[in-house]
């Protein structure tokens, strides 16, 4: 599991993009008004077939359809979020709908104008998740997916070990009754709900179940007020895994930038053995319970079998790939 903590955690496509993803916008019956300052990006069907989708997840439960895969992607692509920290952890969230070019705070922390936040250097950094696996060319687009499937299929696989055909078949962990309560001002739990983890990738805390929610809607309350929507709603399912997806943390990157190559290791890194490729997903999704513990870890060798096996449906390789978490040193928050 993962924690996103509250405190710590497209632009329109080029042609040349769209051509080397062979989307295809094609014609229209009528003409589409909508406003100048829009974004129109093209659906990510075009990029995957419901018969690939079948194909990569033949167990899946009823629950994960490509529908709704599908959707979520195309309605997260008209997102993006600026996050503006002060003194490590005083955060402003301003969101932007590309659809309409409107933008607004979600998120301004109480401290933020106090003297003493306004002296630390701002840390600002765009999340734009109308990147998620198109932000490069078609092979590394591929691999980023298939590194995306691997992880959501690990988190919620239950089938034989090593057939790689059992990922999407759980809505939520086994233990349902721990509450994953932490203390935070800005995403409070709401009395009689559980934050337990919910969706492709378990979503957990209620921190995290805030965050991601000003992020996905704009506002905090509908899935700190409502943690079951993860389980009942397919799409805001998805949602949430994008989210995570592409969301940097105060101290990780986010395993998109990992993926695409943007993260490159500080000192820091590099003294902890982190580097780019695949292995780094893993530090970022589940590093305290499965990295620096050696090449022995079953969990760990279950998410590069994954990702191994979807690269291959997908038709890309990844020759280079650190796929090896055993060697990097988790984060410590």
């Amino acid at each position: 599991m993962k924690l996103i903590l509250p405190a710590a955690k497209l632009t329109a496509l080029s042609l040349c993009l769209i051509s080397l993803l062979s989307f295809s916008c094609g014609g229209s019956a009528g003409k589409q008004t909508v406003p100048a300052t829009a974004t129109i990006t093209p659906s990510f069907s075009k990029f995957l077939s419901e018969r690939q989708y079948n194909d990569l997840f033949p167990q899946r439960a009823k629950f994960y359809t490509y529908q709704a895969f599908i959707k979520a992607v195309d309605e997260m692509a008209q997102v993006k979020v600026q996050v503006t920290r002060r003194a490590v952890s005083v955060y402003q969230l301003i969101r932007t709908d590309k659809r309409t070019g409107k933008d607004g705070i979600v998120r301004q922390d109480g401290d933020w104008n106090e003297p003493w936040a306004k002296e630390k250097p701002d840390s600002v950094y765009l999340v734009n998740y109308g990147g998620f696996c198109t932000d490069k060319d078609a092979i590394n687009n591929k691999r980023e997916l298939a590194a995306f499937f691997a992880q959501i299929s690990h988190e919620t696989r239950h089938g034989m070990n090593g057939s790689y055909t059992d990922g999407l078949m759980l809505t939520h962990e086994d233990n349902t009754s721990l509450q994953y309560v932490i203390d935070s001002d800005e995403y409070p739990p709401v009395k009689g709900q559980k934050y337990y983890g919910r969706g492709p990738m378990q979503i957990s805390y209620n921190g995290n179940y805030g965050y991601a929610s000003d992020c996905i809607f704009g506002n905090k309350h509908i899935l700190l007020d409502n943690p079951a929507l993860v389980e009942t709603d397919p799409v805001v399912a998805f949602k949430t895994a994008i989210y995570f997806w592409m969301t940097p943390e105060t101290h990780k990157p986010s395993a998109h930038d990992v993926m695409i190559g943007k993260w490159q290791p500080n000192t820091k890194d590099k003294a902890a053995g982190r580097a780019p490729g695949f292995g780094m997903t893993i530090v970022i999704v589940n590093g305290a319970l499965e990295c620096k513990k050696g090449e022995d870890n079953y969990s760990m060798n279950d998410r590069i079998g994954f990702y191994q096996f979807y690269l291959k449906k997908l038709g890309a390789t990844d020759p280079n790939c650190a796929c090896s978490c055993g060697k990097m040193a988790p984060y410590s928050y």
